[in-house]
């Protein structure tokens, strides 16, 4: 059956630009980065998981660049994490905002993507 998710690719204008941003903003590192036919395949990991986010384009991800992605990272404390992307430059586009299920915001990549950040809370269902 199936374990976990592998890796969820990123649409870029800019490679390099990109990957400066994911690694020096976000603090991703480098797990692969290979040549990939004419292209260049990126694969960046977060120190505590196992999923990857993929800086690849394919011809059909060009119209998803610049929109609101369906990943949502999380993190700890959404207030704090928010306070220090900001203080590295990152674009937050909305928040810190509490909701009964959790904290988030959401905040711009360099090119333009936007990602929730999210902690969530624990819902007691009666």
């Amino acid at each position: 059956m199936i374990t976990t998710i592998k890796h969820t690719t990123i649409p870029f204008k800019n490679q390099d630009r990109a990957l400066k941003f994911y690694t020096e903003k976000l603090g991703f590192k480098v797990a692969v980065d290979a040549s990939f036919g004419d292209q260049r395949w990126i694969e960046l990991k977060l120190p505590e998981s196992e999923t990857c986010v993929v800086l690849f384009n394919s011809d059909d991800q060009k119209e998803m660049l610049g929109k609101f992605s369906n990943v949502v990272f999380s993190c700890k404390d959404v207030k704090a994490t928010t306070k220090q992307l900001k203080s590295k430059g990152v674009e937050i586009v909305k928040g810190p905002i509490e909701e009964s299920w959790g904290t988030f915001s959401i905040f711009k990549d360099s090119e333009g993507n936007q990602f929730c950040l999210s902690s969530t809370y624990t819902i007691s269902r009666k």
